[in-house]
């Protein structure tokens, strides 16, 4: 594995690593009152765009973490 796929893999993964925690804190506590609902879901829309563009470009450890995200962000959303 080169240096170049090897950050590829793990810029997504402390990405997605970082909003997990937070995400099961807020799954548990039911919340939010920190979280703005636009801005969260602006980030929650580019996360989509990133996995839809990711599987048009067959990159599938990308799209596995992105897919993680997003539904992640769908939760958060939900309870929000």
């Amino acid at each position: 594995m080169n240096y170049i796929t090897l950050t590829g893999l793990t810029a997504p993964a402390c990405t997605t690593f970082s909003f997990l925690l937070q995400a099961i804190r807020t799954i548990q506590t039911k919340d939010t009152s920190g979280i703005s609902f636009y801005i969260y879901s602006l980030f929650a829309f580019g996360i989509l765009l990133w996995f839809l563009y990711e599987i048009c470009s067959s990159n599938w450890p990308i799209i596995f973490v992105n897919g993680i995200t997003f539904v992640f962000r769908l939760q958060y959303l939900g309870i929000k």
